[in-house]
């Protein structure tokens, strides 16, 4: 049996494998629980973008600071938050990782560097520059990573936080999710230049293509990146090409501003289903190791639900806590 793929151990690729399955069967039973009425407020789901923050995240430790989406469960996921904390925070349960304060946009995690996901598009880019320059200043070797969407890269915050830590050669990582959408409105309309690596150059720092459903991909070129910026190479902006296979949020629509040919070309290329047949093709893992990682994802899974359901309500009395005005 083969012991690596792409120079990483079986233990690696494997580790890959299941945290971009735990990202998509929490995701499927998040959609469940939308439908069932079991989730107050919006629910955006990352399913078809699993690799993205899965490849990213691989590379970052706690002190790390990542700064997230409205679309930022998988980010959360991926950087350590367990499955039973996130689903109880979108149930709005005090036991959540935001003390069901945060639910679907708004999760928040200091405690493994987690610093916030935002329904606001384009602030977690200069956040996240402004934890570089902290980490710059405290000279060690910790970076932080802003994941956005597409629509993110029409906002003043981008020019700004780009701009800003390429003039001060922040430890910074830009990953641009473009999943080609802003909510409905397609990235063709809303900019003429769509190849946003390419918009990199003007602010003098690198910027790299990446095939955004491919995890062994995304976690090489981001660890090189990552690794740059902890020596002092300054930041990096990734363009990730993918595609969200379920609608904007859900109880929206799925189809109308795309069509039905164009998603089912994008689950054909699924980062999960890939990277499986890749393991079994060069005899890195077989099926029955697959099967069971499916198993044991499942049984995760469940029991998060269980967790969430059986969690009590937050305390109406602490409705003023954690807020900066107590309201006297």
């Amino acid at each position: 049996m083969a012991e690596s793929i792409n120079h990483l151990s079986k233990e690696q690729v494997l580790s890959l494998y299941l945290t971009m399955l735990t990202i998509r069967r929490t995701e499927e039973q998040l959609a469940r629980s939308y439908a069932a009425g079991k989730i107050p407020g919006a629910c955006h789901t990352y399913v078809g973008e699993e690799a993205i923050a899965t490849g990213v995240c691989a590379h970052l430790s706690k002190e790390d600071a990542v700064f997230s989406t409205h679309r930022g469960h998988g980010h959360a996921l991926a950087k350590g938050v367990p499955v039973e904390e996130l689903i109880a925070d979108l149930y709005g349960k005090v036991t959540g990782c935001s003390q069901g304060r945060g639910g679907s946009m708004h999760l928040f995690s200091p405690e493994i560097g987690l610093m916030g996901t935002s329904g606001i598009v384009g602030p977690c880019i200069l956040q996240a520059a402004g934890a570089g320059y902290s980490f710059q200043l405290l000279g060690n070797e910790n970076v932080s990573v802003a994941f956005f969407g597409d629509g993110g890269v029409s906002n003043g915050a981008f020019h700004e936080g780009l701009n800003l830590a390429a003039i001060w050669d922040l430890p910074t990582i830009f990953v641009l999710e473009d999943n080609q959408f802003a909510t409905e409105v397609a990235f063709t309309y809303s900019a003429k230049n769509t190849d946003v690596a390419k918009r990199a150059e003007g602010y003098g720092i690198q910027g790299i293509t990446v095939d955004g459903n491919n995890v062994l991909e995304v976690h090489r070129i981001a660890g090189e990146a990552i690794q740059r910026a902890r020596d002092g190479g300054g930041p990096t902006l990734l363009d990730c090409k993918t595609y969200r296979t379920r609608p904007h949020a859900e109880g929206m629509r799925d189809g109308g501003y795309r069509t039905v040919e164009d998603i089912e070309a994008w689950k054909a290329r699924d980062p999960i289903e890939q990277l499986g047949e890749r393991l079994v093709a060069d005899n890195v893992a077989t099926d029955d190791e697959l099967d069971d990682a499916e198993s044991k994802i499942t049984v995760l899974v469940e029991n998060g639900v269980a967790f969430a359901e059986e969690s009590p309500w937050p305390d109406p009395s602490t409705v003023m806590d954690h807020i900066f005005s107590d309201g006297s």
